[in-house]
């Protein structure tokens, strides 16, 4: 097949992020999976916001009982065993006093009002401590654009209004309700031995540490699984959408990240990276002449600004450009031929990255699609715009990259898991950008240091 790779790129075409990802990668390669949230063997709960503690939650209710109510089934029990299990989520289970749980719900079976009481407090403390301890930013090497996608606990009030107002509170711990679901499957599947290997038993581990930074509720978000190659948009709770992406090959891996999609850009330029230049284009107009530039659309520019000067492209060395001898700066007109397609989906960052149309209608069908320079391109980009703003996006007759504001900005999550659920067992992924196979190195690194000092 020919080549088909293109680079994504703002005004100052970079592939920054990925010196970016390898060295968040040494990062975290370095911290065991076992370390990788803050040890909760010394976490300590902080203090609840005036009017947002436990006691709060029960002041407000006349301290009727959660967990031991009527109507609450073996909701106490289920949230014991979980507890006595976190384990499987990283933490440590002697943080949640599992065995004092058992012995205070074992007092109140005699139903005596205060040992219940006493009994359910409890209870609560210990499911709000968990709460707090998953809903931690992990430290996998995220980059969070907007500071406020960040994983951040709630509130004990909030925690415990949250598991009150769950149709079934059993059902509600037994499935980490306030999770993303995929986090409740990963973990299910792990704590039920859903795995055929010891290999697979620590892939699970490892998603579920990234599924740990997935949004719960029931706002709307787009989801990007890079590992996958696809796209996943979600409302109210439920998957809506999904299609065919195009993600950065190995060279170029597709970052994670977080941010808010804040507009489209309409009949967009394509800023063609220096690098791309030099192996593709230059080879063209040596090749076929400076015809080729205004058959495809392509200017040469005095610089990556705004308002450029277009430079006459017979004053080029175009030979000296192909041996990497001098860069050129290259964009590309809207057009039929520009590999931004008629739309792109813009969350600024640092990474030059976002989603967006591409003309190579052909990538979409291959099962591995791995061409892009580090960009989402959209197998129907339409498709997306309509769901994000409601309405159809109408390219034709829109000035060159005419800006449309998103009025609700929108959630977007670039993540890698390589295992995924699906209905009642697990889909497992390549690692396409050996991010498990560097994960699995420094947790046996680690191991084997643990072991040494522990054999001294």
């Amino acid at each position: 097949m020919k080549s088909l790779r293109n680079s994504c790129t703002g005004l100052a075409p970079v592939h920054f992020f990925q010196r970016l990802g390898v060295a968040a990668a040494a990062l975290v390669a370095v911290v065991p999976l076992s370390l990788a949230v803050a040890s909760p063997a010394v976490a300590q709960t902080a203090p609840s916001p005036l009017g947002q503690s436990v006691a709060d939650f029960y002041r407000a209710r006349g301290n009727a009982p959660l967990w031991l109510s009527p109507s609450s089934g073996d909701s106490a029990q289920q949230l014991i065993s979980l507890l006595g299990t976190a384990s499987l989520d990283g933490l440590e289970p002697d943080r949640y006093h599992v065995a004092a749980l058992q012995e205070a719900l074992q007092s109140a079976r005699d139903g005596k009002k205060k040992a219940i009481d006493r009994a359910d407090q409890q209870l609560s403390q210990a499911f709000v401590d968990y709460v707090h301890d998953l809903e931690r930013d992990p430290g996998i090497g995220i980059i969070y654009v907007d500071p406020q996608l960040r994983p951040k606990p709630p509130t004990a009030l909030a925690a415990l209004l949250n598991a009150a107002a769950a149709p079934s509170l059993s059902y509600y711990v037994q499935t980490l309700g306030w999770m993303n679901p995929m986090y409740g499957q990963l973990r299910h599947a792990l704590a039920n031995h859903g795995y055929a290997s010891e290999r697979e038993r620590q892939l699970l581990a490892l998603n579920l540490e990234r599924a740990r930074t997935l949004p719960g509720g029931k706002q709307r978000y787009i989801l990007v699984n890079a590992a996958q190659q696809r796209l996943f948009t979600y409302e109210n709770g439920q998957q809506l959408d999904s299609m065919n992406v195009v993600v950065g090959k190995a060279k170029y891996p597709t970052p994670m990240i977080t941010a808010y999609v804040r507009f489209a850009s309409l009949n967009p330029y394509w800023y063609v990276p220096p690098d791309l230049a030099a192996e593709r284009i230059a080879p063209k107009v040596l090749k076929q002449g400076l015809p080729y530039l205004d058959e495809l659309g392509y200017q040469v520019l005095s610089a990556w600004d705004e308002h450029p000067t277009i430079i006459d492209p017979k004053t080029i060395d175009w030979k000296a450009v192909a041996d990497g001898k001098i860069e050129v700066r290259i964009r590309q007109l809207p057009g039929a031929h520009n590999s931004m397609g008629r739309m792109k989906f813009m969350f600024p960052n640092e990474a030059g990255v976002y989603l967006h149309d591409n003309p190579e209608r052909e990538l979409f069908s291959e099962a591995s699609r791995l061409y892009s320079g580090g960009c989402v391109r959209l197998e129907d980009a339409a498709r997306l715009g309509r769901w994000l703003f409601g309405r159809d996006l109408e390219w034709e007759g829109a000035g060159t990259e005419e800006k449309v504001p998103l009025a609700n900005p929108v959630p977007v999550y670039i993540t890698y898991l390589t295992a995924v659920p699906t209905g009642s067992s697990i889909a497992y992924y390549d690692d396409v950008y050996g991010r498990d196979a560097a994960r699995l190195a420094s947790m046996g690194k680690a191991e084997t240091t643990t072991q040494a000092v522990a054999g001294r």
